[in-house]
């Protein structure tokens, strides 16, 4: 083979379109679907400009993660370290590939360079998160940016804690009456918000400080924001609930005449009339101050018990109103003006709500940025806010950006769709001297962003797909402003799902119902595979329904209790089994070749709900090898619970029920028969004194003494780490508590130890206070479940993110989001928004209401876009199932979208698995499957034959021929 003829087969596939993203001479807008392979764009861009002469130092890649940056390292490090290694033919396929062009001899000479370049250039190449870049900003200029030179980064669970203190202290300050006015705030709020309430909404407060913080900076100081809010709800200053009742309330404020008047008409109509008529003779006959206390009850005359207007025949007859066309005019006036007292009152209501919270809110923000002050910390927001601020400063801003001048020449951003408003400032301040006077010199300088605003589901995080199009739209201007190169690139082919896979997707997101908030401005949702001939299937399973209690035997007491399994549990053990039935009988993965594995099998879920614990535990069962959740909650694993059951043993050892969770856990192993021998019959005697004394009978009570009274020596002396790295290792801990709860425990067991080293770095090292700092933090673990173990694994969609597998099954389809404890209501748009708290939902008023309403949309618009993110993730096997409790699913619920959709775009089969495993369920045409039973174009095509009945209890598996044509 020559320089001129390379070998097709050696050559990487690469698209026109990922050449025309990866020209280093543009700056460009990549808009890649699932699958379109982001990371590869990326890659491609960086070495593009290398090849182009870009010095590695100078090219700044942003990404959303730190996996997703090593992820693009290994990528970049990988290829060019085979054009190094590689022989001039091999090399000219790879690079003619990537150009789209064949390379001449000096290329191939800079390509073959190029690792060595990077790995000498200052620094190497800079491939970071967002946070970090501003970290290393900051250290870099930090008096500029007003930070301590020696400040370090507080991770979440020490922001976590620094913010509960600046909130206790807040409130110990308003509790002694030191500032009425916090003291004042409390109440207010104490008004509208029970104990439970408070917490979660301290809770939702300090979630949205950075959004907080950034309202109260732009109206310059809380009292201007508390005046604006009050604006916007048209409330004036001074004014309160009393002030709105008693003016409703006064002399002139109502027609005293015709409602007199009406009241006679309404005397000569029905019960319910007369009743109208001495409710509404009663309020105008009283005087102003008694109406004011009866305000309500005259209000519900005319309103109902949301606050609507009553319709025209709640407040008059049809005879009275026909008879007296003058009363019920009347009664229409009045029923308008108490509507509008009622709103009035509200929003007073509203604004006096949210003023106590801001207050207290910017109160406790300024507490928490004087104890990071104190200790030279800083958080992730204020490296974001810093970094920021920083290239905006007058005077400071032109000095910092003329020094970054020299090191960034193109800057690449990656999963653009989960970049904050906040975060886009710092993009956008980085790049706004590329385009512009001297920064427009003779050197080429580039944007290149790539994202989806499909796959938008981090709006926790601040992400707004929305920001999408403002900042397309302001790089575009700013990029054609200086006669630079702007292009557009959409990456449609997908490389990771089969067409069967991609067809149920463009069929459930065609319908406008669906699309909604995935495609914007109109744009239609269509993909490609690059795995055309592959078999692929998609399988939308029948509702698990609640299944009929049997009927109670005759004079059978109320009492007795009968045993129903649950929708969610049936289906979690029929998943289970159809996973364990592939695995054993090596069910055939036909487009690759094999038989499925479980590491093959991915299920995701919206939410952490019992079903994890259900199917994880039914997989166990089964002997199915499983990864876990992805997420959990330290404290609530049992292997760090027997440790901390351990610890206040050692702490107070004459706790009996603790020392027996000790002694029947696995750190001591003690059965039954052993822990009711030491137990029964001790009179007074403490357990732990009952085993001292008694530790001569029996093998497991020496055992268990010589253990514990070793530990009980050791403990008051010993650092926590240290204790317990003892007990795991030497003390072989570690191994018993694997062995009795499996593997899946390591991973607590080492965030437990790092937890112990962190706690003695920053306090005194004692046991009982990191007892206390562990319980109190709530810690979650998140696990990596991207490490290549075959085991299946369970997610959620969030957690599945950059995620595929060949099967994944889409379990939790038919719940919809809920607001779950206090509500904070953000009214306006991104420019002029404000924090809104109402308290309760009755006292929403027009701005609120508004405000919900709008949330709502946005929860269910990023609910579909889950949807989306889950079904991309499959590569060749997509299953939707779930369950329904006493109550119909909603037709919004990503179920019926699936249903509806697959309804013409797939075929109905027999589902019948009552007998697979206990509890199952059956269903006919219910279900639909989607089926591309191919293998490769040209070398064979599917036919699909039918199950035979002895295997009616696997009907949806399907048994797969080959022929040649």
């Amino acid at each position: 083979m020559t320089a001129d003829r390379p070998d097709s087969a050696l050559r990487p596939y690469v698209t026109d379109d990922q050449r025309r993203a990866a020209d280093p001479a543009t700056s460009v807008w990549v808009a890649a679907s699932a699958g379109a392979g982001k990371t590869k764009a990326l890659a491609d861009r960086v070495l593009r400009l290398l090849l182009d002469g870009a010095a590695p130092e100078r090219l700044l890649c942003l990404t959303f993660t730190r996996a997703a940056a090593a992820e693009m390292a290994i990528r970049i490090n990988g290829e060019l370290g085979k054009w190094t290694m590689l022989a001039d033919d091999a090399l000219h396929v790879r690079l003619e590939a990537l150009a789209g062009a064949p390379p001449d001899a000096d290329l191939r000479a800079r390509a073959r360079r190029q690792f060595a370049t990077v790995l000498d250039a200052p620094g190497g190449l800079k491939i970071m998160t967002i946070h970090a870049f501003c970290q290393s900003l900051l250290g870099r200029f930090p008096l500029e940016a007003g930070v301590a030179p020696h400040a370090e980064v507080l991770d979440d669970r020490s922001a976590a804690e620094l913010l509960v203190a600046a909130q206790a202290a807040v409130l110990e300050r308003a509790r002694s009456g030191a500032e009425p006015a916090l003291a004042e705030a409390v109440d207010t709020i104490s008004v509208h918000a029970g104990e439970e309430t408070f917490v979660d909404l301290m809770a939702r407060l300090r979630g949205v400080r950075a959004r907080l913080r950034r309202l109260i900076r732009r109206h310059e100081t809380l009292g201007g924001l508390v005046a604006a809010t009050g604006r916007l709800l048209g409330v004036a200053p001074g004014e309160t609930v009393e002030t709105v009742i008693a003016e409703a309330c006064a002399e002139g404020a109502f027609n005293r005449d015709a409602l007199a008047a009406a009241c006679r008409a309404l005397e000569s109509g029905s019960e319910k009339d007369r009743e109208r008529a001495r409710r509404i003779a009663g309020w105008i006959g009283a005087s102003p101050s008694e109406r004011g206390e009866r305000f309500n009850d005259y209000s519900s005359v005319f309103l109902t018990a949301d606050d609507t207007p009553r319709a025209v025949s709640g407040l008059m007859t049809k005879p009275v109103r026909d008879g007296d066309r003058d009363a019920f005019e009347a009664l229409s006036t009045e029923q308008e003006g108490v509507a509008r007292a009622v709103e009035r009152r509200k929003a007073v209501t509203v604004a006096r709500a949210t003023a106590a919270l801001l207050r207290l809110g910017g109160a406790m923000l300024d507490e928490y940025d004087r104890a990071k002050a104190a200790r030279a910390r800083l958080d992730y927001d204020d490296l974001i806010r810093g970094a920021r601020d920083l290239l905006r400063a007058p005077g400071v801003a032109a000095w910092v950006l003329y020094k970054l001048d020299g090191g960034i020449d193109h800057i690449l951003v990656d999963e653009a769709q989960d970049t904050s408003p906040e975060q886009w400032e710092v993009i956008a301040a980085l790049a706004e001297e590329f385009f512009a006077g001297e920064g427009a010199r003779e050197t080429r300088r580039t944007v290149f962003i790539v994202g989806d605003e499909k796959q938008s589901i981090f709006s926790f995080q601040g992400a707004d797909p929305r920001a999408l199009e403002a900042m397309r739209a302001h790089f575009r201007d700013r990029v054609e402003s200086a006669a630079g190169k702007w292009r557009e690139v959409g990456l449609g082919l997908s490389f990771r799902s089969t067409e069967a896979v991609l067809e149920a997707v463009d069929a459930v997101f065609a319908s406008p119902a669906a699309r909604d908030g995935v495609a914007f401005a109109d744009h239609v949702i269509a993909h490609a595979s690059h795995r055309k001939g592959h078999a692929g299937t998609v399988e939308l399973w029948p509702l698990v329904t609640r299944d009929e209690a049997a009927p109670a035997a005759p004079w059978t007491p109320p009492v007795t209790r009968t045993e129903r399994d649950s929708p969610r549990d049936r289906l979690a053990r029929h998943i289970a089994h159809t996973i364990e039935h592939w695995v054993t009988s090596r069910e055939r993965l036909a487009a690759r070749g094999r038989a499925i594995r479980p590491g093959d099998v991915m299920v995701l879920v919206r939410t952490r709900t019992g079903f994890v614990a259900d199917l994880v535990r039914a997989l166990k069962d089964r002997g199915v090898p499983v990864a876990g959740a992805d997420r959990l909650v330290l404290t609530d694993h049992l292997a760090v619970m027997d440790l901390m059951a351990l610890g206040g043993f050692l702490l107070l050892p004459e706790d009996d029920l603790t020392l027996a969770t000790v002694l029947k856990g696995p750190l001591i192993g003690f059965d039954e028969d052993d822990l009711f021998a030491l137990a029964y019959d001790r009179g007074k005697t403490n357990l732990w004194r009952s085993l001292v004394r008694r530790r001569g009978e029996r093998e497991a009570f020496g055992r268990a003494y010589d253990r514990l009274s070793g530990l009980l020596a050791r403990a008051d002396f010993t650092p926590p780490y240290e204790l317990f790295a003892g007990v795991l290792g030497g003390g072989g801990g570690r191994r018993e508590l694997v062995a009795r709860l499996g593997p899946d425990a390591n991973d607590p067991l080492d965030e437990f130890l790092t937890l112990a080293l962190a706690y003695e770095r920053g306090e005194p090292p004692s046991l009982q206070g990191f007892l206390h700092w562990l319980g109190a933090g709530n810690v979650e673990v998140k696990r990596d479940l991207e490490h290549g173990r075959d085991e299946v694994r369970v997610l959620t969609v969030h957690g599945a993110k950059g995620l595929q597998a060949p099967v994944v099954f889409l379990p939790d389809t038919t719940s919809l989001p809920q607001p779950r404890g206090p509500q904070l209501l953000w009214a306006g748009d991104d420019g002029d928004e404000a924090l809104l708290w109402p308290g309760r939902k009755e006292n929403d008023e027009e701005c609120c209401a508004q405000a919900r309403e709008a949330m709502r949309v946005r929860e269910m618009q990023e609910y579909r876009r889950l949807l989306y993110v889950a079904m991309t993730r499959a590569e060749d096997r997509l299953y939707v199932c779930g369950w329904q409790g006493r109550n119909a699913i909603s037709e919004q619920c990503w179920y019926r979208l699936v249903e509806s959709a697959l309804a013409e775009a797939a075929e109905p089969f027999d589902f019948d698995v009552a007998g697979a495993a206990a509890g199952g369920w059956a269903g006919r045409d219910v279900p639909r499957a989607l089926r591309r039973q191919t293998g490769s174009i040209g070398l064979c095509v599917g036919e699909l034959v039918r199950p035979r009945r002895r295997h009616r209890r696997h009907s949806h598996h399907l048994d797969q021929r080959h022929r040649r044509v």
